[in-house]
């Protein structure tokens, strides 16, 4: 074998997988067809935002390296949601596209196992039985081998984009496809759809008229996505807001018919929750106006990012409208907006490990599984890299559960559930999100990156220093109770009379009311929290407050949980199972659900089919998951 193994793709996803099987001590080949281009940030150059934020802080728990990457390439950050609950914060900050991608390229090129290949894979070596992957083939004639594969081509797959009635096969503007991977695919048998996504235009920074825009400004006080990396001070650089208006709509619906997303040229799916400018007006015709941030590229760039506002349209319908909003009427246009549609690949043939039912060795992450945004492609990356060294050294995947991170939540739900278009993540869509809080990342699942060989003994020991400390609080907040004469030393009028209520109670108990905060009680007793860290505080504090319904939430995941211990044995004959209906019983013979908590999730399974099957794994077992 040339190496252990390959990973396709040098995008967010192939970066994770690429790192992780190195750094697990696998002689790895990436091949991408254009290095300079390795960690480029397609879409809006930011990371993190609502749940997402959550996956980058679980990638760096388990070891992965885009909190790294984003902590020392940021130029803004905000904390999203801090007038809501802890479940719905969120970091996100604005990258410096160019610096994000260089030091992706250079952590790359400086990992010790770790190879990097230009060129384009446009088949793969099978075993003699067709049943196991063996290497690629590229677009040059070059042959490697290697025992396991890891494919992350993005939107590259076959990709054609469209700016009105223009369409080439590319899967960047100025960029090729991956021509032939698709074709491949579909050869060995596997189910392959088309999915569609789309850019808006960047416009140059000097053309526009800032005082008519609204100022969104970074926090003061930032928040490193990585909880053991250095401290790193960034630039703080601001966005702007401006909004869409019954002109930029009409000039729109004027050219509906020009749009290549109507007119029948796009059959791929687009996304739901992340539509074009054009979508947008079509769908909701009686709002107003439709709101747009101005985001910076970069610091060395004269770019902005029009989010918000991706369109197909043609160059000139494009540039008509965007003269329309506030701020932008003598706006001058760098590169256009445009469609892109590509090649999937339908993530039911997927493991919950992502190594392909179809091909032993094969695994898929990224967009190539039907995915958006950068996080979630980090985060399946990972996991792809992580279980392919699992499957080289013979050992079990490692699969995270949906009551342990949104990882396991995105995962489950694509090879459970599938999906028809470009799947992003919500909080919504994790049941238990209470638990899986941004800042509790580590404590959910750095031990397991720690097994797993990702996370060092420094980074481990830090944690177990962390925590003792951590846990070291929380005691003494237990034994500390609140006296009466305390409050006469206490100058703030509206805390007396909080306080008052509470006086006997330990400050544990105290920090429970909603109207009392943990500094103010430390202000008290200044001991108890003598050189902890802020953030620590801020988790010591969320944590108390929340209690009581994360207890109530962990005995609903206890039944959850027992579920998925239940595991169904590989090859199982679910046609000797003869109390089952026909439709679940095809169903389960589709999806191969791991275990009997998987089992429950697939879409249209009867209740009284998971009762069945539970009964009769059961027996097999010599037990049953009450």
């Amino acid at each position: 074998m040339d190496f252990d193994a390959i990973v396709i793709g040098g995008g967010h996803a192939g970066i994770e997988a690429s790192l992780a099987l190195a750094r697990l001590d696998f002689s790895t080949l990436l091949i991408t067809q254009n290095i300079d281009t390795i960690g480029k940030l397609s879409c809006n150059p930011a990371v993190g935002g609502l749940s997402k934020g959550n996956i980058v802080r679980e990638i760096d728990a388990l070891g992965g390296e885009m909190a790294h990457l984003i902590d020392h390439t940021m130029i803004q950050f905000r904390m999203l949601n801090k007038s809501r609950g802890p479940a719905v914060q969120a970091p996100r900050a604005q990258a410096d596209k160019f610096a994000y991608s260089a030091l992706a390229k250079y952590t790359l090129e400086h990992q010790k196992n770790l190879h990097l290949f230009q060129d384009t894979v446009t088949d793969f070596i099978l075993s003699s039985d067709s049943h196991s992957i063996e290497g690629v083939i590229t677009e040059r004639n070059m042959r490697f081998t290697a025992r396991a594969v890891v494919l992350t081509t993005g939107t590259f797959m076959e990709g054609r984009i469209f700016i009105g009635p223009y369409s080439k096969v590319s899967g960047r503007i100025g960029e090729p496809a991956a021509e032939g991977l698709g074709v491949s695919l579909r050869r060995m048998g596997f189910d392959v759809g088309r999915l569609k996504t789309g850019t808006p235009a960047r416009v140059k920074k000097s053309s526009l008229d800032y005082d008519k825009m609204e100022m969104q400004p970074g926090d003061e006080e930032v928040l490193q996505f990585s909880f053991f990396g250095e401290k790193v001070v960034r630039p703080k650089v601001p966005c702007w807001i401006t909004y869409t208006n019954e002109k930029t709509h009409q000039i729109i619906r004027d050219n509906f018919h020009r749009s290549p997303l109507f007119s029948g040229m796009i059959v791929g799916t687009g996304p739901r929750y992340c539509p074009s400018i054009e979508d947008k007006v079509k769908r909701f015709p009686d709002r107003p106006r439709h709101q747009i941030f101005v985001e910076p590229e970069g610091l060395e760039s004269e770019e902005m990012y029009l989010n918000g506002i991706s369109s197909s349209l043609p160059e000139e319908v494009q540039n008509q409208f965007l003269h329309t909003l506030p701020g932008l009427e003598h706006v001058e246009v760098v590169r256009p907006g445009y469609a892109v549609e590509y090649d999937y690949l339908n993530p039911l043939q997927l493991y919950p490990s992502l190594m392909t039912k179809r091909l032993k060795g094969l695994f898929i992450a990224g967009q190539t599984n039907g995915t958006s945004g950068y996080e979630e492609a980090g985060c399946q990356g990972l996991m792809a890299g992580i279980n392919a060294a699992m499957y080289l050294q013979g050992k079990s995947p490692l699969v995270l559960s949906r009551t342990e991170a949104y990882i396991g939540v995105l995962i489950d739900d694509l090879v459970t559930l599938g999906t028809k278009e470009p799947y992003r993540m919500f909080t919504s869509r994790a049941e238990h999100r209470l638990s899986l809080r941004h800042d509790t990342a580590d404590f959910r699942l750095l031990e397991k990156g720690y097994e797993a060989g990702l996370v060092c003994d420094e980074i481990h020991q830090q944690f177990v220093e962390k925590r003792t400390k951590i846990d070291e609080v929380k005691e003494l907040l237990i034994q500390r109770h609140l006296g009466a004469k305390e409050l006469e030393k206490v100058e703030q009028e509206e805390l007396v009379s909080t306080l008052r209520h509470h006086i006997g109670k330990t400050f544990d108990q105290i920090i429970r009311d909603p109207e009392v905060r943990l500094d103010q009680l430390l202000s008290l007793d200044p001991s108890i929290g003598d050189g902890v860290r802020k953030e620590w505080l801020d988790q010591i504090e969320l944590d108390l407050k929340y209690d009581g319904y994360i207890a109530r939430q962990e005995r609903q995941n206890s039944r959850v949980e027992r579920m998925e211990k239940l595991r169904i044995p590989e090859g199982f004959d679910y046609d000797a199972v003869e109390s089952l209906s026909a439709e679940s019983r095809l169903k389960f013979k589709q999806v191969l659900p791991a275990t009997l908590g998987q089992a429950s999730r697939i879409s249209g399974v009867r209740t009284s089919d998971i009762a069945i099957l539970m009964i009769h794994l059961g027996k097999k077992n010599g037990s049953t998951a009450d």
